[in-house]
This record gives C-alpha cells, structure tokens and sequence, in this order.
C-alpha cells in the first residue's frame, strides 16, 4: 500500500499497489485450510455452510482478479489525513454540480466502503441515472477507524461519539459548512451519534436501520409485531458475531488476521437474508441486486489484505462499553435535533415501522417502506439507495448545499 504524495497539507493522496507477495501469500493460505466436516442441518442454523465455504475459498483463489480491487479503489479520488492520532483514509468525489449537497455516508460491519462503491456514479453525477442536476451531491466516503486503509487506534476510546466528532472535523477540513450524513449498520451507529451531537453545518441525517431505543417499542400492528419478532430471534438467535466483538474482539481477531478463509466465513456469517444472499451468489450463481461474487469478494480481500479483521472487531468492544457507560449514568442521551431521513428495506434484521422511527427520532422528516433490498442496502441496491438519499434530503437543499 501507498499514501505519500503531497506532504505540504493536513490532506494527502493516497493509491493502493498490492504486492504480487501478499496475493502469493492469500492463495497458499486458503490452499492450506483445514475445513470442518459438513453441518448437521440444512440450513444456516449452525453456522456458514461447508458448501457455501468451499465454493467461495474456490473462487477467491482460483477465479478471482486480484487487480479488481486495486483498479476500483484507485479510480477514485483517494486521500488520508490525521484527526485525533488517527489517520483516516476516505473517498472524496466532487460532482461537477458546483450546487451539489455535501455529503458523509459511513459504511458498517462487515461491509467498508467496497460496500459503497456503486453509489458514486448515481450520487454525485444523478443526471447520467435518470435524476436532476439539483439531486448531486459531492461525497465523502470515509473508512472507520480500525476499517480498510484507515489507521487502527493505539487507545481505547474510539467509540461512535469520537468517530462522529473527526468526521465532524473531517466535513470542516475539506472546507465543507453545510452537509448531510448518512449510514446504515455501524454507519447508523455513528450517523445517529452525529444526530445527537448536532455539529455546526449538519443539516440533517439519513439511516436506513433502527439502531436506537430497541426499548419499549409498541406491538400493537401487525407490522410492529413483526418487527419485534424478528427482533427478538436476532437477540436470541443471530447474535453470535455480535456478541463475540462486543466482548471478546481480540480472540477471534488471531482466526480472523491467520486464516482468510475464517475471515471470509466470519464475514458472511451476519444476517439471515443477507447470509443466503451471499451464498446465493457462490453455490447458485444468482446475485442478489449487486451483491455478485466479485462484490462481496472484493470486500473480504480488503479485509484480508489490511489486516483489520480484528480492529474493526474492536470497534463493537468500544460500543459495548459506551452503552453500558451510558446506561450506568442513568441519563438519557440528547435527542436528534436535526431532521432525520428514514428508508425500510424489507430484508432488513428487523424492517422497522414508522411509528417506531417517530417514536426513536420525534424530528422525523421523511419516511418510506421500498419493496426490495435488504442490511446492505447501499451494496445490494445501490440505484433504489441512492434515490432514496436524493429524496430523504431534497427538502434540505435550500441555498444549495456547496460551502
């Protein structure tokens, strides 16, 4: 990997170049895995699936362009700069509408900004995919700390407030005073602490998952009863992952830094609907939306290549203890005073209902159930995402949204 170019600046270039070695090393890693006998059940009950895992190893190291990677990251504009001891590696397109919003949008777990790649084109250049000039944005694509090219913290305290503070102080590097942010998954996390925290310029927030106040939601409709059901097997059944990186991020992080092939099924192993979409995609052949082999592989080798499988495991450890912090305190966290976008996928973990997000974000702007996608949203439908951020923030373009 590269990033010295222009060291005159807080803000330098950067380029990735991917040693032959490193590749070398990836497919002599997979050929020595030792896989377990086959699960016991027929479905995903017991963990990612030996066939799913041994179609993908197959692929990975025998039929997959390793220049793949490489080219899409640096096709883009690509730079890193430090903010609080870290250095944070982002992605930063400006339309060629000078009106264009700004706006920050954050990838999550076990996605990166390969996850959001194919948004680029429709967000800030939407006049080439059916939109209007004055739906551009310039956007900002920033990796987490501890995620792909960004650098790992050297301390604790690295939660979703910090990070929503350097992305705050990110916005106002690259001279941006008014802008929106969106997320979904840890994105959601830290786009919701940015609700919260309220930073001068920020117009208003997009998610698209229900992330805060899973408390004492109604179950009156059937919709919300629904909802809670799913919440509840995810609580009860799919929080394997979860629960591992909120306390014990360290031990799996020596399988997931050892064996790309256990990085790979860790990372697969998130969400119903999403597991079955991935495996779709190897067993089958048939991609859900944009989730295709080469996507989703492309993802797992920036994991590999960066060595961050278990920094960014890291990541829940430090949202575990800013929940239990928050709630030894007793007090309330402030509310989202700025108005807040909200889009329902249906193959979302749970597929939140409006009454549920007006109950969550009392300063609910907009609101709407699409009729496809799922917790990759942004990866799986980037066309329907991206229509989904225009409208969520259109109402907020007032005075264009440009510094």
């Amino acid at each position: 990997m590269s990033t010295a170019v222009d060291t005159t600046t807080d803000i330098r270039t950067f380029r990735i170049d991917i040693a032959d070695e490193q590749i070398d090393d990836l497919r002599r890693r997979i050929a020595a895995t030792r896989l377990p006998t086959r699960e016991l059940v027929q479905d995903r009950s017991q963990g990612v699936q030996l066939a799913t895992i041994q179609e993908l190893a197959r692929y990975w190291a025998e039929d997959y362009d390793f220049d793949r990677i490489e080219a899409r990251l640096n096709a883009l504009p690509q730079f890193t700069t430090g903010i609080d001891g870290v250095d944070v590696h982002f992605i930063h397109v400006r339309s060629e509408h000078e009106d264009a919003l700004p706006l920050i949008m954050t990838h999550g777990w076990p996605g990166s900004v390969v996850e959001l790649l194919e948004t680029v084109g429709p967000l800030t250049d939407p006049t080439a995919y059916g939109g209007t000039a004055e739906d551009a944005f310039h956007l900002v694509l920033p990796s987490v700390p501890g995620y792909g090219f960004s650098g790992e913290p050297t301390e604790v305290g690295w939660g979703p407030g910090r990070v929503a503070r350097a992305w705050a102080e990110l916005m106002q590097r690259l001279g941006y005073t008014r802008y929106v942010a969106q997320g979904g998954d840890v994105g959601a996390v830290i786009t919701d602490a940015m609700g919260r925290q309220a930073p001068k310029g920020l117009l208003g927030i997009h998610l698209n998952v229900l992330i805060a106040g899973l408390e004492d939601l109604p179950a009156e409709s059937e919709q919300e009863r629904a909802a809670h059901d799913a919440l509840n097997t995810f609580f009860t059944d799919g929080i394997g992952y979860f629960s591992e990186q909120t306390t014990r991020p360290q031990t799996i992080g020596y399988s997931l830094l050892n064996s790309p092939v256990a990085l790979a099924a860790w990372m697969l192993d998130h969400d119903t609907d999403g597991y079955y979409k991935f495996s779709r995609a190897f067993v089958d052949g048939e991609p859900a939306g944009n989730l295709t082999r080469d996507n989703i592989v492309d993802d797992i080798t920036l994991y590999w290549l960066t060595g961050t499988g278990a920094s960014a495991a890291r990541w829940y450890w430090e949202v575990g203890r800013a929940q239990a912090a928050a709630l030894a305190s007793g007090q309330a966290p402030p509310e989202v005073s700025v108005p807040v976008g909200f889009t329902t996928f249906p193959g979302e973990v749970w597929a939140a209902p409006r009454s549920w997000v007006e109950k969550v974000y009392p300063s609910l702007a907009y609101f709407n159930e699409v009729d496809r996608g799922g917790h990759f949203a942004a990866w799986e439908e980037p066309e329907l995402f991206s229509d989904q951020v225009r409208a969520a923030f259109r109402s907020l373009r007032t005075n264009g949204g440009s510094s």
